[in-house]
């Protein structure tokens, strides 16, 4: 599960809504009191939520979530009026008063954004360089000339063997083209 981290300016408010989240069953990873304290949390955490108020002593949200990476979403907890003004594209709002129901909700929902943007990193295929490509290539083109392979038949085989051995394709194409001395 992705981490939570709270920021507010002061002491007491990171604290209240850090023993809330707690109490709803939620992992607090940091309670922070500046803008470089949750940036610094969000490195070191590497995914996750800010739970975050509208001004700290060092900076606004709008530039704390500016420098996040982008595996990281923010929930805001601010006045309607404040949010009101606008807030920027991609951060979820809480409106004060603050109900706890509103905040869980909001808080499940980002959360499962996260998760779902993972999956969704997971199930991509790897992004390959250009040596890799070229390898891949050469390999299939090897076996073409050599063993009268079609294009479909010589991946095929790289497929299975990569399989077979246990080791990705760039590293079946780069043992196939070693052993055959290119």
């Amino acid at each position: 599960m992705a981490g939570v981290i709270v920021v507010f300016p002061k002491a007491d408010d990171v604290k209240s809504i850090r023993n809330l989240l707690i109490r709803n069953g939620y992992e607090v990873s940091a309670a922070c009191t500046s803008g470089a304290q949750a940036l610094s949390a969000a490195d070191r955490l590497g995914a996750g939520v800010i739970v975050c108020g509208y001004k700290y002593p060092d900076m606004m949200y709008e530039e704390l979530y500016e420098n996040l990476s982008p595996s990281f979403a923010m929930l805001l907890i601010a006045s309607a009026r404040a949010i009101g003004e606008g807030v920027a594209e991609g951060v979820v709002s809480v409106t004060m008063p603050l109900k706890v129901h509103e905040l869980t909700g909001s808080l499940d929902m980002v959360l499962h954004q996260i998760e779902r943007r993972k999956k969704k990193r997971r199930a991509m295929p790897p992004q390959r360089s250009d040596q890799d490509r070229k390898d891949i290539l050469e390999a299939k083109q090897l076996l073409m000339e050599r063993n009268h392979m079609t294009e479909e038949e010589a991946h095929r085989y790289l497929q299975k063997t990569s399989m077979d051995s246990g080791t990705n394709l760039v590293e079946t194409a780069q043992m196939l083209l070693t052993l055959m001395d290119r």
